[in-house]
């Protein structure tokens, strides 16, 4: 291992990377942790992240709101057979549905799809669930929290926004790093690249001016 003098040695600066998802090439989830998606493409942006993943998904959101997900919007970006929907009768139900999921650790993703951001406390409790999840369940869970308009969840991980950009037949999305523990906002253009013999179209991601 490289040192410098005044350092001790065997002691790198350089900060180990936590094990994460790479959903798209500027775009990796630290697991066991929880982050927030917003936007009005923030349900796309998890498929994403849920495709770049193996296992059960479980998606939890609330029993009173009719929009649901459609499978054949779905299967464009992830696997639906993957999803087990669960629609919660009460607000609290949906945070504690979720912790419950993430200290579970026997789905790899955990999606809470909220009315509006938790506080400080509700995340720090999900973090430390997921946590848990990690250290006595079969997976180190990821847990998503999509939240409307810009978001603004405390403690959380990241947090990310989708925006749909969309120009006659092409299929373009900003995607904002909003905040992230690691690294700075920063800003991408998405599109659909069309892959020969690929039931999905992939996805690439072009950097866009800060």
């Amino acid at each position: 291992m490289l040192t410098r003098a005044g350092l001790t040695p065997g002691i790198t600066t350089e900060r180990a990377i936590p094990p994460g998802v790479q959903v798209l090439e500027p775009m990796r989830l630290a697991l066991p942790r929880v982050h927030e998606f917003t936007g009005t493409a923030r349900r796309l942006l998890a498929l994403l992240a849920i495709s770049a993943t193996a296992g059960p998904v479980l998606w939890i959101r609330p029993a009173w709101i009719p929009d649901t997900l459609n499978p054949e919007g779905v299967i464009r970006f992830a696997d639906p057979a993957r999803l087990l929907i669960l629609t919660a009768k009460r607000a609290e139900d949906l945070l504690w549905s979720a912790e419950e999921a993430l200290r579970a650790g026997a789905c790899p993703v955990v999606v809470a799809d909220l009315l509006a951001p938790p506080g400080l406390t509700p995340v720090r409790r999900l973090h430390l669930a997921a946590e848990t999840g990690a250290a006595e369940g079969d997976h180190a869970p990821l847990g998503l929290l999509l939240t409307p308009g810009t978001g603004g969840a405390p403690g959380i991980e990241s947090r990310w926004s989708l925006e749909p950009r969309h120009r006659g037949d092409r299929s373009v999305w900003d995607l904002h790093r909003l905040r992230a523990r690691r690294d700075p906002p920063r800003n991408w253009r998405l599109r659909t690249k069309a892959r020969k013999g690929a039931t999905r179209p992939e996805i690439v991601s072009e950097p866009q001016p800060d």
